[in-house]
């Protein structure tokens, strides 16, 4: 390893409603050395996910929040260069929560040998990645498509959302899919195959939805919560499915919205609402990552990557994400491959 710094982005301050970038912070350390039983990855592809905005908040949840000081949590595709374990050698490619920065160090429990022959190794952040699989589970367990259905996926154009709607396609659905440009909802009929798209920054959702969903929704897969929700409940069909992955236009309100009110179209629909890890299904990655793998090779399963160069543009990108300037699957690129 010819490079004796290491660079890091660690959490300076708790953000109050959207982050700035104030509030992130780029420090340089001693280059991390692996002890027995540990290795050094070199990232080479970073990850950024609408997770992070949470855990940023000092508050109970399904994980710890960063600290102040702490590097900041994120998936990270990269290389071993210094191994003391024996189930790794210098130059495997493994993936693993590293977090922003650009040299970890770890014992390899939390680290998996990426499969090469399944895709380029930036798809193991995205559509072979976290949010592939968040998309396959949530969808095709929690979901539970039938062909002949109705699903509807907001933020359809991100990461997780382009990868459902497909994958609803494939199981033989009719799609329609919510993003917030022209140029998105255009990206989701044209390239992606959607059925029909919303732009919920200039249609008016509750209309839009009628005229696409004659025959009611069926499956509704969540990625924003808000009023775009409450629009979907009120037109659910007997026995809809509600798959909760997110809830995005919720993360960085001061003060948080009024609950919901209409849940009420879950009891006269004998409908379920359910929200999910994709931890859960962590024993069955490589099921689907092969399964994926194939669509992709056939051109049923397409993914569009928006990628940023360099670790120090992470906070910008991350901020960005939240205003959905992004366009596909955000990644830093950390360094070469």
């Amino acid at each position: 390893m010819p490079e004796q710094i290491n660079r890091q982005i660690v959490l300076a301050s708790r953000p109050v409603g959207y982050p700035k970038e104030s509030d992130f912070k780029l420090i340089e350390t001693e280059l991390p050395r692996a002890d027995e039983g540990e290795v050094v990855v070199r990232a080479i592809w970073l990850s950024l996910d609408p997770y992070m905005r949470g855990r940023l908040n000092d508050v109970q949840s399904y994980a710890p929040a960063v600290e102040i000081g702490g590097v900041m949590v994120g998936g990270v595709a990269g290389e071993v260069v210094e191994s003391r374990s024996p189930a790794y050698k210098v130059g495997d490619i493994v993936q693993g929560p590293l977090g922003w920065q650009e040299y970890a160090v770890s014992d390899g429990r939390n680290l998996a040998i990426v499969d090469r022959s399944l895709g380029p190794l930036s798809t193991f952040m995205g559509v072979l990645g976290m949010p592939g699989m968040t998309a396959y589970f949530g969808l095709l367990d929690v979901g539970s498509p039938e062909p002949g259905d109705t699903v509807v996926v907001s933020a359809a154009s991100g990461a997780v959302g382009q990868v459902v709607g497909q994958i609803a396609r494939i199981m033989g659905c009719r799609v329609v899919g919510l993003a917030g440009s022209a140029q998105k909802t255009d990206f989701l009929i044209n390239d992606l195959g959607f059925d029909a798209a919303i732009n919920y920054r200039t249609d008016n959702v509750e209309s839009a939805l009628d005229a696409n969903c004659p025959d009611g929704i069926d499956v509704y897969f969540d990625n924003v919560g808000g009023y775009i929700t409450d629009a979907v409940l009120e037109r659910i069909n007997t026995f809809a499915r509600i798959s909760v992955c997110g809830q995005i236009s919720q993360y960085n309100l001061e003060e948080p919205e009024l609950a919901p009110r209409n849940l009420r179209f879950l009891i006269v629909n004998q409908a379920r609402m359910e929200g999910f890890l994709v931890t859960k299904f962590a024993a069955r990655f490589d099921e689907a990552r092969k399964r994926m793998s194939k669509w992709m090779a056939t051109g049923q399963l397409r993914y569009r990557e928006d990628v940023v160069d360099g670790l120090e543009k992470a906070p910008g990108a991350l901020i960005g994400m939240m205003t959905g300037e992004n366009f596909g699957k955000l990644l830093v690129k950390v360094s070469e491959e």
